[in-house]
Parts: structure tokens; sequence; C-alpha cells
């Protein structure tokens, strides 16, 4: 890698430094100012605006692999959270016109009124290359439109962020009061669907849940009562659930697990089924005695292909992790059931006398575009079957 210079090119309005002291000039884009987190990268060549707002992304910047983001312009569908999480973005090629018919704003416009701060023009090709092989930097986006910075400041600022791992996210993206979620699927004909006559009951311990999982269990008639990261299991318990679920989330497992582990061991030793996705497969392997552990490049995409070893079938799977259960460090009565096609790590595992099991994936996120719609159907099967 060429040594950085510190003199900005003409038109430069924005940079990104790293810790190292790399610099990456380009123009701004959405909110002026600065914002200091993880760099990491996405490689979907759609769904931008549901990865902003992904409360796993809390303290990363996401450097966009596909050069055309923004094109399709932003709606108020096409969310996972009420705001977005993700600190900035990265991106080769400059916002350009919306162009979609269900386009109800500018990506740029939403950015700004969101205040996330935003730089194109990037080489983004050279910075995954250079996360992929040395691993999520720390770094520094700042957006100041004369042009003016100061690296040797942003380059002290990168260096003093402790980076995610031992931060516990989970809080901060959890609700703070329970609620009862009914929105179900969005069909092109009439848009969100509503939950008819609930057949089931599922309690949702929310460590950062995307909206579309919820989502998939109220398609199912599940009738979702969401609670905040930190409730009791004797709370949880007392609501007479069918089922519990662990959400998604943001920062290190083992942090959040300070709290969540005991609890989620009280589940799992009611006897209720209990499913987890991402942050929840982390915490259920914590609460089961396995460990987890940061890794250097994380899964973050639409093209993940995962096989499933109790059926011998690969899905193609949306990713979004940074850390991962050790899977040699499983008990001997939690059984593997899916591992990453690229690196073989463990995508998935089920306790063996018990109804519970989780994966690392998202499996409302579509990416096959229906893969892994079964693992929602699975939940309720092991539901259904408990209650007869």
């Amino acid at each position: 890698m060429s040594a950085p210079t510190h003199t900005p090119p003409p038109g430069a309005s924005a940079v990104l430094v790293l810790a190292d002291g790399s610099v990456f000039w380009g123009r701004g884009a959405g909110a002026r100012g600065e914002v200091v987190g993880e760099v990491c990268f996405n490689t979907s060549i759609t769904g931008y605006q549901e990865i902003m707002t992904d409360p796993s992304y809390a303290g990363q910047m996401i450097t966009f692999t596909f050069p055309h983001i923004g094109n399709v312009g932003v709606n108020d569908e096409d969310i996972e959270n009420t705001l977005p999480v993700a600190l900035g973005c990265i991106l080769r090629q400059d916002i350009t016109e919306p162009s979609n018919y269900r386009a109800q704003g500018h990506f740029n416009d939403w950015l700004v009124k969101h205040g996330r701060i935003g730089i194109t023009g990037v080489d983004t090709r050279r910075l995954t290359k250079r996360i992929r092989n040395e691993g999520a930097p720390n770094g520094v986006i700042c957006h100041n439109p004369d042009g003016t910075f100061d690296i040797d400041a942003l380059i002290a600022k990168a260096n003093e962020w402790p980076g995610l791992e031992g931060m516990d996210l989970a809080k901060d993206n959890s609700c703070t009061e329970g609620y009862d979620w009914d929105q179900a699927l969005w069909t092109r004909e009439g848009g969100y669907g509503k939950l008819g006559n609930a057949k089931h009951h599922v309690v949702a311990i929310d460590y950062g849940v995307k909206r579309n999982i919820l989502r998939n269990l109220a398609a199912l008639d599940c009738k979702v009562s969401v609670v905040p990261a930190t409730t009791s299991a004797e709370a949880i318990l007392a609501m007479n659930p069918d089922g519990v679920f662990l959400s998604n989330g943001p920062g290190d497992p083992a942090a959040t697990g300070e709290y969540a582990v005991p609890t989620i061991q009280k589940l799992i030793a009611s006897g209720k089924p209990v499913f987890g996705i991402c942050l929840g497969h982390q915490m259920m392997a914590l609460a089961l005695g396995a460990k987890t552990l940061k890794m250097e490049v994380g899964h973050r995409g639409a093209n993940h292909p995962v096989k499933d070893t109790t059926t011998g079938v690969v899905e193609i799977t949306s990713q979004n992790h940074g850390f991962v259960v050790d899977k040699d460090s499983l008990p001997d009565t939690v059984e593997a059931t899916h591992f990453s096609l690229f690196d073989g790590s463990l995508a998935g595992l089920r306790v063996k006398d018990k109804p519970v099991f989780a994966v690392q994936y998202h499996p409302e996120a579509s990416p096959g575009p229906h893969d892994s719609h079964y693992l929602f159907k699975r939940f309720v099967g092991l539901i259904e079957d408990a209650k007869a």
C-alpha cells in the first residue's frame, strides 16, 4: 500500500482515515461532521436501507462493495429499525437520483435527515482487500465541505476508539419497554399484512431485533411479545409463552452474555422451545457452555453458502456477524447442524435432547430468496409438538 498523503486532492470534501494511518480521500455524502468506529464491508448488491437500519451494525461503518448504492432511493417500508443504526457508509460512486417505483426519497437526503455521514469516490476494492487481508480496522469518516482536515488528529481518534471486543451494545439497541408485534410479511399487492387469529404465543428477547424476523413469526400465526434484553427468565416464563426467540444484535456476545446467559440457561431448562438467530445463536452457545471468538474478517453479505448437515441441503444465506461460536468448544449435549462453505465456521446448532436450536445467519433476509424460511417453520413445528 502506498504511503498516505495528508494533502487533499482537488474537490475532496471528505476523508476516511484508518488507525494504521491509511488515508482514503473522497467526496462527502449525507451529514457533515465526523464519526469513529469499526470499518467493515458488505457484499450485497441491494438492500442498503435495510443494512443501514440493521441494529447489528451498531458501532460500525459499512463499505459497500457494490458501486451503485442509492439507485433505488429510500422508502418507509424497507427498514429494520425506526432509525439507521450503522454509523456511516463508504461508497465507490456518488449517490444517484432514485429510479424505482417504490422510491419516496433520495438516499443522500435520508442520510442527512438521520445524521449519518458518508463518503463517496473511495477505492472500495482496495479498502475491501485491506480489510480481508488484515482484519476490520478502526477508522474515522470526516465530511467537511471546505476540504480542511487534521489527519493526525483523526488517526489519533481512530486509535483511541476501544473496538467492539468487550462491548455490550445490545442494551442500547434494545427496546426499553415491552410491546406486542402483529405486522406480517410484505406483498406487492397489499403491503405489510396483519396477524389474524394467533395460534401460538412467542416471547422475543430484543437484543437489537430486525423487524422482518418478527414479521416472519407473525406470518406463521404467532402472537409476538417483544421484551427488553435484560428481562429475567422468571418474567418471561410468567407470560406463559409457547416458545422463546433470541434475537440478533450488535456487540460482543460475551459482554452481553454477562446478564443474558443466566436467563437463557433458565429458559432452556424450562423445556420451552427456543430459537436463536445471529447474536442469539452466539449467546445460546455461551449458555450451553461453548465459547465465542472475534473474527478477523466477519461475514457480511447476501451470498454466503451454508450446508445443513442434518439434510445435506446447501442454502444461500444472508449474514452479518463479526463474532463466531468456536465449533471445537461445543459440549457433547450439543450438535453442530450448519457450517459455512466459505470458511467452515459454525453456522448452526441444536441441543440433542431439548427443542432448542439456533443459526448464525439471517433466514428472514431472503437472499435465496426463500432457502432458509424453513427455520421459522421448524420453530413453529417444535411449538406444536410441545403443545401436543
